[in-house]
């Protein structure tokens, strides 16, 4: 599954910001809350 996340982005600190963004949106679905409740940095750049 890792390959798939390396080619979508192309340095080491863009691949841990998406994985982090996806993180934080899986577990905001699975409680129902937002992932601004979860993280309120989400979605800051």
């Amino acid at each position: 599954y890792r390959r798939p996340v390396e080619i979508r982005t192309k340095g080491r600190d863009e691949r841990a910001a998406l994985v982090h963004e996806v993180v934080v949106e899986q577990v905001a679905e699975l409680l129902g809350l937002t992932p601004e409740t979860v993280d309120p940095r989400y979605g800051e750049d």
